[in-house]
């Protein structure tokens, strides 16, 4: 088989992939939903095959669970999952962005910038919409695997996203009161400072203090797990 004849197909099941991915990332598709083929190819205007495949590969990066005879749902976290997620990302992250620090171009540096200028743009209102806070969610999640790869770690950088896609701390900030929305931007912008000044500890220090305060509005939360709140950090 031939590379052109085989494009169009992955092409097709990327896509799938990438859409149903985002939509349980916003939430769209909540914890032990069933994700259903021929809905998403009716909506995707896809045939079945490509949707198929990205159940497929999404089931095998932790996203969905397959179901013997009812297909394919979200897969929903325990709190206990949560708690290892934010162990793990509090080894790493911090050594990735103390990694930028040595690594990190102009161009790059300056996507950052632009990115945290939208998100502060987002939270100047005091009243923030539904399609706001997804917007912030996305442009959150561009800020930190800009931020985790600008240190040219690639195994570093791989193992931050398996261990970030599959966790229960989804990108959602509707949990996220203004307080802690601020504090969130104050500690982007820390983050930039300590890169253009070269001070790998500080960066550190900003990452680690940015995720402990993601973890303690996580528990605070908690208790709500069950009706699919979610924090982002």
């Amino acid at each position: 088989m031939t590379a052109t004849s085989t494009t169009p197909s992955r092409t097709a099941t990327a896509q799938v992939h990438e859409a149903i991915k985002q939509r349980i990332l916003e939430g769209r598709y909540r914890p032990h939903e069933f994700i259903r083929e021929a809905a998403v190819a009716a909506e995707l205007d896809v045939s079945r095959t490509p949707v198929r495949e990205a159940l497929r590969e999404l089931v095998s990066e932790g996203w969905l669970e397959a179901m013997p005879h009812q297909g394919a749902r979200v897969c929903a976290w325990t709190e206990e999952d949560a708690q290892e997620v934010f162990e793990l990302r509090l080894v790493l992250e911090p050594m990735a962005v103390r990694t930028a620090c040595r690594q990190i171009d102009a161009e790059t540096l300056a996507g950052l910038h632009s990115l945290a200028d939208r998100m502060e743009a987002l939270t100047s209102c005091r009243e923030m919409s539904a399609l706001a806070h997804s917007e912030l969610a996305s442009l959150n999640h561009q800020f930190h695997r800009v931020l985790i790869q600008a240190g040219g770690n690639q195994r570093l950088a791989q193992i931050l996203e398996g261990v970030v896609r599959t966790s229960v701390i989804r990108r959602n900030f509707s949990s996220y009161d203004r307080e802690a929305l601020l504090r969130s931007m104050r500690h982007h912008r820390e983050m930039l400072c300590a890169i253009e000044a070269g001070n790998g500890a500080w960066a550190e220090s900003v990452m680690r203090a940015h995720l402990l305060a993601s973890r303690d509005l996580h528990l605070s939360v908690s208790g709500n797990a069950d009706d699919g709140t979610q924090v982002s950090v």
